[in-house]
């Protein structure tokens, strides 16, 4: 049976909800809601009826049942303000008020057609990737909904990076219960890495394992296993999301970094030229900014709308400026904004680009109440990026609010804990601590930094500040000499005029200290 609403059809043979010709991605419990609603359409549905129908009569929150309700607005495009399609009626329970028509058979010939039969798709040209239904190991049968909502949280938070092609929970879901070959696996869905799993429910227990795998090569590329106690349920399910998509999103960008290096020349895309471009990016040196400067025009040559290579080119720029590597400031300058414009005029919903062009404004610009504006909508996009929350954490330290820097760099750190990157939060973290007078904590900071990153001229000024607070004079001076031997030119007040925030008083106080020259 075919039920036909707006430009919507949830089909009830195939479990599958169709926008026009596409397949909108839901998860099980959220298409057994909708079906529910659908099928009692003519009736008020009560908070029990729900309950018994789609948890099995399970003790279930009202916030709960709220948030999967709002999941299932969404999916057909309404909305809990809205309410067009599904109405709440207060103290008496749900109904769906659309006009609905019923329909048999397929949604059109080409969905009669067997998926053996398609020609397997190609490659996408970006990394793509597909997450398999995890295995239920429990004894109990009824765990199935947990496995199946713990698979759609993991895609759902993964499809929200753009750089990666995620495919539909539905199109993946087609292998649930099969015993199957991930190189075949690869080739039926057309992606380059899958993700498998396993979960495992006992005594208040729940035992999450999961393996990230080269559906081309065969090659594990990350295996992990997550043990928590089973309390809430969601927010069970939301912590895993985290652990997992934190632990293999890194992974699969250096998998794809180390591929893009081993190309020839003459086949490199505009994409590989920007997945070379990162790791010098990732140096902050002088001749890695030079570098990845170089070949993110290049690829900018071969795609001039590729926004998040603008975006990294204007990032760059930025930094020849903060760090004193610009041989002509008001050059990088100029060139920061353009590319800063050009990758927001490219796609201003992108959260990487919002995360790296809110750090550039703040520092280039200077308009806060926009760069604070573009920051929330960074992390609002993608919750799980350290991009988003170390971009929201610069503009908030910028903007002289430490407290919410503080938190969005801490934020920044969960969300990728082996990143390449870190080195940018914990110094900036380090800064917001000093400005708060929590010295000794800034010390932690500044040196996790300094490890991250030894050429890192940032780590000396917040470690040189912080130890002549305290008041330990060689440590300062030593910390004050590593900044000079990474950033020759460096004075206060050049350093504000790069771009330093004046309003930063105890940082600035800390380096007068350490006797940095004025």
């Amino acid at each position: 049976m075919r039920y036909l609403f707006e430009d919507y059809s949830l089909d009830t043979d195939r479990r599958e909800l169709y926008r026009g010709a596409n397949v909108v991605s839901i998860a099980p419990q959220v298409f057994d809601l909708l079906d529910y609603l659908i099928r009692n359409r003519e009736r008020v549905v009560s908070k029990d009826d729900l309950i018994n129908a789609i948890w099995n009569g399970r003790s279930v929150s009202d916030a709960a049942l709220t948030t999967r309700l709002n999941v299932a607005r969404s999916a057909i495009g309404d909305s809990g303000e809205g309410q067009r399609l599904i109405k709440t009626l207060p103290r008496k329970g749900f109904r769906f008020v659309g006009q609905v028509r019923e329909a048999q058979g397929p949604p059109g010939a080409a969905a009669t057609d067997s998926p053996v039969d398609l020609p397997n798709p190609s490659l996408p040209d970006k990394p793509s990737v597909a997450v398999l239904p995890f295995q239920n190991m429990s004894s109990d049968p009824e765990q199935e909904y947990f496995a199946d909502g713990m698979v759609e949280e993991i895609t759902t938070a993964l499809s929200r990076f753009k750089w990666l092609f995620v495919i539909a929970r539905n199109s993946s879901f087609t292998f649930k219960g099969r015993v199957v070959d991930i190189k075949e696996v690869g080739r039926r869905l057309g992606v380059r890495y899958v993700l498998e799993g396993s979960v495992r429910k006992a005594c208040g227990k729940v035992r999450i394992a999961g393996q990230l795998v080269d559906a081309v090569t065969g090659a594990h590329i990350w295996a992990d296993r997550f043990e928590r106690d089973l309390i809430d349920v969601f927010a069970l399910q939301d912590e895993v999301t985290v652990a997992v998509v934190s632990a293999i999103q890194p992974k699969l960008f250096q998998t794809e970094i180390a591929m893009a290096a081993r190309r020839r020349p003459e086949n490199l895309s505009a994409y590989d030229y920007y997945l070379r471009a990162l790791p010098q990016y990732y140096l902050t040196t002088r001749e890695g900014m030079a570098e990845a400067i170089r070949l993110a025009h290049r690829a900018l040559e071969l795609d001039p709308r590729f926004g998040l290579v603008a975006a990294l080119a204007a990032n760059c720029h930025t930094l020849n400026v903060l760090l004193g590597y610009s041989a002509d400031p008001r050059f990088d300058r100029k060139e920061a904004v353009r590319l800063l414009r050009s990758a927001l005029s490219a796609d201003d919903s992108d959260p990487e680009i919002l995360a790296m062009a809110c750090l550039v404004s703040a520092f280039m610009v200077g308009d806060s109440e926009t760069e604070i504006e573009m920051a929330d909508r960074a992390v609002a996009l993608n919750p799980n990026s350290l991009e988003a929350w170390n971009g929201r954490g610069w503009v908030y330290w910028v903007a002289g609010l430490p407290e919410e820097a503080i938190r969005s760099f801490e934020r920044a750190v969960r969300m990728s804990p082996v990143d390449p990157r870190l080195h940018n939060p914990f110094a900036g973290m380090g800064y917001a601590l000093i400005e708060l007078g929590r010295f000794d904590e800034a010390i932690v900071a500044g040196k996790k930094a300094q490890r991250q990153n030894p050429s890192f001229s940032p780590a000396y000024r917040c470690l040189a500040a912080a130890f002549a607070h305290l008041g330990r004079g060689a440590e300062a001076r030593e910390a004050a000499a590593r900044l000079l031997g990474v950033d020759p030119s460096f004075t206060i007040t050049s350093w504000i005029a790069r771009g330093g925030p004046s309003n930063a008083k105890l940082l600035i106080e800390g380096l007068r200290k350490a006797g940095l020259p004025e």
